[in-house]
This record gives structure tokens, sequence and C-alpha cells, in this order.
């Protein structure tokens, strides 16, 4: 499968929403209830949202495609979020959260994943980071061994608002070579 990855763009908004429609169910824990899982896409993962996203300089967003979808997204923020468990987990500064990292699952083992996350290490290094983390949540261990794969340690906890839920996830941590 060819794949290329390239800053996505207003044509890709459509795309991007349905993609994370459809990706984001597979990283929730099973305790997770549909409502919120429903409310959390609704809230931060549709058309509009992304559009807000890529008018956002603080944040850059990857797309992932063949010849004639796109496959995946990753989503890049400058900065450590104000939170102390964070804080404490990601000490070195310039920083760039991986946010958003998913790919379809008939692209699994495609070498899509793998694209992506050269991708986004190349721009955190280009957006002047030194390091790059992200927070995954600690019963999904396929995506813990994916990032652990790509140089990534866990160094800390932190908790994630799923709706009336609360998750605990890992923040795992990569320092980009300059």
């Amino acid at each position: 499968m060819s794949v290329s990855v390239s800053t996505a763009t207003e044509f890709d908004l459509d795309e991007l929403a349905d993609v994370a429609a459809r990706t984001f169910p597979l990283a929730c824990p099973p305790s997770a209830s549909a409502a919120d899982v429903a409310a959390f896409i609704a809230a931060h993962l549709s058309r509009e949202r992304f559009a807000d996203y890529l008018a956002d300089r603080n944040r850059v967003v990857l797309s992932a495609r063949d010849e004639s979808r796109i496959l995946g997204y990753a989503m890049l923020i400058r900065g450590v979020v104000d939170d102390a468990d964070v804080q404490r987990a990601v000490p070195e500064r310039p920083a760039v959260e991986l946010s958003k990292c998913y790919v379809l699952p008939d692209a699994h083992g495609a070498g899509v994943s793998a694209a992506l996350m050269a991708a986004t290490l190349d721009r955190c290094g280009s957006m002047g980071a030194v390091c790059t983390w992200l927070g995954v949540n600690q019963q999904n261990q396929r995506a813990q061994r994916f990032y652990a794969k790509h140089g990534f340690a866990v160094t800390g906890t932190k908790t994630f608002r799923l709706g009336e839920g609360l998750e605990q996830d890992y923040v795992m941590v990569r320092g980009l070579n300059r």
C-alpha cells in the first residue's frame, strides 16, 4: 500500500471527522459508555471542531492517505497542558503533544501507523520541540506497545474525562534527536 502523509486542509474536513468518529471508539476502554463516547465525538471530533483545529496556529493535523481516501490522522499541539500530573511527567521543554493518532482498522498492519508516526516525529522536531508526549488509556495495551516500539516510555499518569467517566491514562514521552 502506498501511503502519503501531509498537513490536512479544509478539503479534508468531512473525511477527517468521519475517520475520527470511526476510530475513536476503538481506543476507548470497554467500560466507557456508548453515550459518553458519542458525546465526546460530537463535542471534539466533528467537522466544525476539525475546522477550528486547522485554524489554530498551535496545532497541526496530519492525514495519512492512499490514492483514494484518508486512512488515519494525527493531531499535534504545542506545549504541555496545565495539569500538575502532566507537568511532572513531561519535564523537558519545548514539547509537543501527540493528542490524537488513529488509523482505520482495515489499514492496520499496512504501514500506515508507522508512516504517520515518522511524519509526526519529524513535524514535532520542525516545531522546535525537544520531546513529544501523549496520553494513552492504561487499558489500551495495543497502543502502548506501538508507542513503545517508536521510542516512547511511560513517565507518569493522568486522568482523561470521557463524558461522565474519568479514565486513567499513562503519560508517555519520547525525546527528539536534533
